[in-house]
């Protein structure tokens, strides 16, 4: 894997790519930034944000991101700059923050929330915001970080963790939400799962933090292949480039015990034998009078 951007990210996360725009889009949580890298001519930018930047998704909206910040949900317009609030989230639980978030195959963002108090009590929920903008709690269990959350090809399975539990947990998905279960335990000694992306085949690419890996999973939860990362704490995985034939990955490098020269980057490779799908766009336009 080649370093793509020398980001230094205290926690990068979050990275999906733009058709549109043909470009990278990602987070530093830690950083209070959003990035964005156009891979065809090196350009690289980046967005001050108010609050940290949990995760976010594209919007059917031209120029604009519905953005999950640590205490809400929100729209940005890139032209102007502006953060635009559309609900606060978990405001009456203290010590908990946004985290990990997807659009599903039905445009809807799905995303889940992380305790930051001492001890990390399994207090964090999953979360789904509609096309009418209402915000419903998914019936599954507490965690204490909700990571990994993406979408089987067909739109019938989720997947999702406690980064904490050393497992990647799935369920049946749809309009209703039931059959929770383990889809992989990861082996010992092979860190945390963070971040993962479903390519075409339905195999599911996991970073593991603190194993310095991508994991591409089979369906059945099996073990396809294992991806090294040049940094310790790899955190999310996208198929991007014009064919959705590249991966890359985001990384941090808070929290190292010891330092890694380009902890915090953004990298990427090409995949022979495995494309992605393109990133589903949020389905609430922003201004439509069916989403106030």
């Amino acid at each position: 894997m080649e370093l793509i951007v020398d980001a230094q990210n205290a926690l990068g996360e979050c990275i999906v790519w733009c058709e549109r725009t043909q470009s990278l889009l990602w987070t530093d949580i830690l950083g209070r930034r959003l990035w964005r890298h156009r891979p065809a001519s090196g350009e690289t930018q980046h967005w001050e944000m108010p609050e940290r930047l949990a995760s976010f998704a594209l919007a059917a909206s031209e120029g604009r991101l519905l953005l999950g910040l640590e205490s809400r949900l929100a729209w940005f317009d890139f032209a102007a700059g502006e953060v635009m609030t559309i609900v606060e989230v978990e405001s009456d639980v203290p010590g908990t923050r946004l985290n990990d978030g997807r659009c599903d195959r039905q445009g809807r963002f799905v995303f889940g929330t992380m305790n930051e108090a001492i001890g990390r009590a399994p207090i964090g929920r999953f979360y789904r915001l509609g096309h009418s903008l209402h915000l419903e709690t998914l019936p599954l269990a507490p965690v204490a970080i909700a990571n990994s959350i993406c979408f089987s090809p067909d739109g019938a399975t989720m997947y999702f963790c406690d980064s904490l539990s050393g497992m990647i947990r799935c369920c049946d998905y749809g309009d209703e939400v039931a059959g929770e279960r383990i889809f992989a335990h990861l082996p010992p000694g092979c860190g945390e799962p963070d971040g993962s992306a479903i390519d075409a085949d339905g195999f599911l690419w996991n970073a593991e933090w603190g194993a310095g890996r991508i994991v591409r999973y089979r369906p059945d939860g099996s073990i396809e292949r294992a991806v090294a990362v040049p940094v310790s704490q790899p955190t999310c995985p996208c198929f991007g480039g014009p064919g959705l034939d590249q991966l890359f990955v985001t990384s941090a490098l808070v929290d190292l015990l010891e330092s890694e020269r380009y902890a915090g980057g953004v990298f990427g490779m090409p995949v022979t034998d495995a494309v992605g799908l393109p990133e589903v766009r949020f389905g609430a336009r922003m201004g439509d009078d069916s989403a106030i």
